[in-house]
């Protein structure tokens, strides 16, 4: 009975659009839901799921991880169980400040890579601030060298995205591209397939490690470090949100307080006194 309400969620996401990965997610956080009651889950009422999210937060389970979880079952209930049963408030995450990688850590991370492949897809990452699963994801057909472009085709939210391309990447893509298989679909390849959102993670880290950097580096710290130079250089958030793909403003207004050239550039009202 798991097995078919498992297989029914996973319909439902794929009949929405949803990704891969959200898919996956959300199937992970039902089936630990599952094992948790032992009853038929259409017996259960608002007070046991409440029940079950209290016991998430005695276990410190991270704010961000909680409204996954909350996301997947009140999908789960509403679209497969047919009960609109998880009406719980999103737990408030703490705003923290993150780090990103100033310009001189970026080169010396990209100076580190174990390959010519490597190397162009850290540069790839950082040049797009694309996420790393839209990184092993894209194909060779979104990309127009010519015009300096490429496409996300349906990203975070079923969307797809235009990105512009750097000058230096779109030469090297030509290069790079002219020496690959001519029937190869996808733009980065692993040695046995698809190459994985893992190996990425993998090698940027080891890179990041082999330059010396002591911060924690993923392709996702490289996005941010992406957005926050931009905002360093004067580009309007509008434009940086519709870069990143954020359907929402706020999501990107972080980076305004991130960037320390932005506040820089912030007047300060003692220079403008005439004393």
């Amino acid at each position: 009975m798991t097995e078919v309400m498992l297989n029914n969620l996973e319909t439902e996401l794929q009949l929405r659009g949803f990704s891969e990965n959200t898919i996956k997610t959300y199937k992970n956080h039902v089936k630990q839901f599952i094992k948790t009651y032992k009853q038929e889950l259409e017996h259960l009422g608002e007070d046991d799921i409440k029940s079950y999210f209290a016991e998430q937060i005695r276990n410190k389970v991270a704010p961000r991880t909680i409204i996954v979880k909350q996301a997947a079952l009140k999908f789960f209930y509403r679209e497969v169980i047919k009960k609109d049963i998880v009406k719980l408030k999103a737990p408030k995450i703490p705003k923290t400040f993150f780090e990103v990688l100033t310009k001189d850590e970026i080169k010396k991370i990209i100076a580190s890579t174990g390959s010519r492949k490597t190397r162009l897809i850290t540069k790839f990452l950082y040049s797009t601030g694309l996420r790393v699963s839209e990184l092993v994801n894209l194909k060779i057909k979104d990309l127009d060298l010519n015009e300096k472009a490429g496409w996300v085709r349906m990203g975070k939210g079923a969307k797809d995205r235009f990105f512009p391309l750097s000058d230096i990447i779109a030469v090297e893509l030509k290069q790079y591209i002219q020496h690959l298989p001519l029937n190869q679909d996808y733009l980065f390849m692993g040695r046995n397939g698809k190459l994985s959102v893992r190996s990425v993670q993998k090698f940027v880290k080891n890179s990041a490690k082999r330059a010396g950097i002591t911060k924690q580096v993923t392709p996702h710290k490289l996005r941010h470090s992406y957005a926050t130079h931009l905002m360093d250089s004067g580009i309007d958030v509008v434009i940086i949100q519709e870069l990143l793909g954020h359907s929402n403003l706020n999501t990107t207004q972080i980076y305004t307080h991130v960037s320390k050239e932005h506040l820089k550039r912030v007047k300060n009202p003692l220079d403008t006194l005439e004393l």
